[in-house]
């Protein structure tokens, strides 16, 4: 059964363990979350002006709010203070610094009714662990702005521990950073690139939708199976995510149970070590870094 934890004293270790067992953490907005919500908002007023940016949509074309996401995200994900305040984020929630590393944090837009493909795509039920992420990932999802049950994330507890038939076994994820990444700001209208996808019939109630205020941090394990909300709010959902794993959790090979990926590849390479941003070490990356066969 999921449990779900609000502002829960428990230490990194044993959040953990109860990650990796299906349960959702659910803390108040902290200084660095703060910031990096200031920090993403500063960025997205400045790039949607005159309009705000949940309203955008209903004053642009396609295409041009299309090239206005093509210059924010990878301003946002590359630029050093977004990193700086997500080392922060980790640190106030209590992660080791010596032993968590984490990835490049990313701006997510969810328009209403409006463009789903691209850099608006809004996913389907999936895990993360389909696009080749570790068992022992988990995943910091952080609104920008006031978010509702109508444009977030759903959970699904019943499949965390029961596997559902995908596409992942086509997945390969050195194959995507070469050619699906690169192709996200030609896709407009219509989503063209090839993803994991279900390939059954889901029971997807109940299901499990977590409203925290800007800046408050959601934590979940990456092999939750999850489904973006068909955004009905007339607004665009603006929200932060990252993901971190324990480099001691990497090198003992805890994490969640693997129920149903077959992808290929491993994301680990991404990753840099709150303390220093130094990767992971070569020979545990490519450990994990399975070949298609």
């Amino acid at each position: 059964m999921t449990v779900v934890h609000f502002d829960s004293p428990m230490s990194d270790d044993d959040r953990r363990r109860r990650l990796f067992a299906g349960d959702l953490f659910v803390y108040s907005p902290t200084p660095h979350s703060t910031a990096l919500v200031a920090f993403a908002r500063e960025l997205s007023e400045r790039a949607f002006a005159p309009h705000f940016p949940p309203d955008a949509q209903h004053h642009l074309a396609g295409p041009d709010y299309v090239r206005i996401l093509a210059d924010l995200k990878p301003t946002f994900i590359n630029h050093p203070r977004s990193a700086e305040l997500v080392r922060g984020v980790l640190t106030d929630l209590g992660a080791d610094p010596e032993q968590t590393y984490f990835d490049v944090p990313r701006l997510r837009t969810m328009t209403s009714e409006y463009l789903n493909a691209g850099l608006t795509l809004q996913f389907g039920s999936h895990r993360d662990t389909w696009f080749s992420a570790p068992m022992a990932q988990l995943n910091f999802w952080i609104p920008v702005y006031d978010v509702t049950e109508s444009n977030v994330m759903a959970f699904h507890p019943n499949y965390f521990a029961v596997g559902v038939r995908n596409s992942s076994r086509t997945y390969d994820y050195a194959r995507w950073v070469a050619y699906g990444r690169p192709a996200a700001a030609r896709q407009v209208h219509t989503e063209t690139r090839e993803q994991p996808r279900v390939e059954q019939e889901l029971e997807l109630e109940p299901d499990l939708r977590v409203i925290t205020p800007p800046g408050g941090v959601l934590i979940f394990s990456g092999a939750h199976l999850h489904t973006t909300v068909p955004n009905t709010s007339g607004r665009t959902r603006f929200s932060i995510d990252f993901r971190a794993v324990n480099r001691g959790d990497v090198e003992s090979g805890a994490g969640a149970r693997n129920v149903d990926s077959e992808c290929t590849g491993t994301t680990l390479g991404d990753f840099r070590r709150v303390s220093d941003q130094s990767p992971l070490p070569a020979e545990l990356v490519r450990a994990y870094d399975t070949v298609p066969g």
